[in-house]
């Protein structure tokens, strides 16, 4: 199913680039660790960088009913997201047509906010398993007064666009002959070995590594 392209993520700019099915949507948004909750507060543009969530065409929020951007979004009843996934380096013999691989999405949707619990107590703990998967059944659970603190938002996609590009730039004619290596470098996301927290229980001893974290290795 096609989400775009539509009035506000039609891509103009190298239309050759970009992708409007749901696939490849969802596919930025499920890899990217974090996204930018965009929005215009007292005539400045504000990207409030932030976690976000799937499931579906819905995507949940989460932060502070204090924060401006939320107040905006909240009041308007739309809101605007951006995630981008870099993906390596894309090297010409000129820097002029050097550039990144990477794919980006923008959304558009209508936001609401979550005020029912249960399904706010489910939101919270995916967040947590979205950080670290398997990380929700090592902590303690959610307390209730953390429930209330927490301003939860559901924004249904109603468009959206990707935008890509990928493996090595071309060069100009002219440049191709030059004696300048050129081609693409990969970039891969890797986590370093854990570093434990000496306070509380782990003040003078060692504990051993949860499941979820041994999974990273």
């Amino acid at each position: 199913m096609s989400l775009g392209p539509g009035e506000h993520t039609r891509v103009r700019r190298m239309p050759e680039y970009a992708a409007y099915d749901e696939a490849s949507v969802y596919g930025v948004l499920d890899d990217a660790r974090y996204c930018y909750l965009v929005g215009v507060v007292d005539s400045l543009g504000v990207a409030l960088p932030t976690i976000h969530l799937r499931e579906g065409r819905s995507l949940y929020l989460h932060g502070s009913r204090s924060h401006a951007l939320f107040r905006h979004v909240l009041e308007v009843g739309r809101a605007t997201l951006s995630a981008t996934v870099l993906e390596g380096l894309r090297l010409a013999r000129s820097g002029f047509e050097s550039s990144l691989a990477y794919r980006s999405v923008f959304v558009v949707g209508e936001v609401r906010e979550v005020t029912d619990l249960l399904e706010k107590r489910r939101v919270l703990d995916g967040f947590v398993d979205r950080v670290l998967p398997g990380r929700v059944a090592e902590v303690r659970p959610v307390e209730e007064r953390e429930v209330s603190l927490t301003t939860v938002l559901r924004l249904e996609i109603s468009e959206a666009s990707v935008k890509a590009a990928s493996g090595p730039t071309k060069d100009e004619p002219a440049d191709a002959a030059l004696d300048i290596w050129a081609g693409f470098v990969p970039l891969y996301e890797s986590f370093g070995t854990p570093v434990a927290q000496r306070d509380g229980a782990q003040a003078h001893r060692e504990l051993p590594l949860p499941p979820s974290l041994r999974r990273l290795s």
